[in-house]
């Protein structure tokens, strides 16, 4: 009972009351907040999945109207086209030398490797000599290997200018080994 008495006698005081009071009125407003921040971040959280949701959905719809699978999927088959394997390896060696010359370089000699190593998978490789500036190099590499069909870069063998080692200018002297799986006769 000694406890008791020692808390009315605290209470009876109107200072330590009031302080007592606002703090527990303090510590209620900061447990509000605290649930109201975290009701803001899961609302957030329950928009951002919404909106996963929608694209998802809507890539579905897309599939479903028959506009393909991504809309930044490149067109075409993936394999070589070409009713023997000769004109397959034609029409690849067609491909890196319109993508080079597309890019301000030459194709200065090419050889198609119809019976390399991988030609019993089915692959057909060429094997280009270019001469091409900088800045293209990076962009020949990606069109090789982002559009269709297919194409692999297997070896690269890139050689600078006198006049690019010494001024940054001029043109590179490339070596590429470009493969491609052919599909074979329909």
């Amino acid at each position: 009972m000694n406890g008791v008495a020692t808390l009315r006698r605290i209470l009876g005081k109107p200072l330590p009351a009031a302080a007592l009071y606002l703090g527990v009125l303090m510590l209620c407003l900061f447990e509000i907040a605290g649930a109201l921040s975290d009701l803001a971040s899961r609302r957030a959280e329950v928009a951002a999945a919404s909106a996963m949701l929608e694209q998802f959905e809507g890539r579905k719809a897309a599939l479903a109207r028959g506009q393909g699978s991504d809309i930044n999927a490149p067109a075409g088959s993936p394999f070589l086209e070409g009713a023997t394997v000769t004109v397959a390896g034609a029409a690849l060696l067609q491909r890196v030398s319109a993508v080079v010359t597309r890019l301000g370089g030459n194709v200065l000699s090419s050889q198609v490797d119809l019976q390399g190593t991988q030609s019993k998978a089915g692959f057909v490789s060429i094997i280009a000599s270019c001469d091409i500036d900088q800045p293209g190099l990076q962009q020949l590499l990606y069109d090789l290997e982002a559009g269709m069909p297919f194409l692999f870069v297997d070896q690269l063998s890139v050689q600078a200018s006198a006049n690019f080692a010494s001024a940054g200018e001029g043109r590179l002297r490339i070596l590429l080994a470009v493969s491609g799986q052919w599909q074979g006769a329909k």
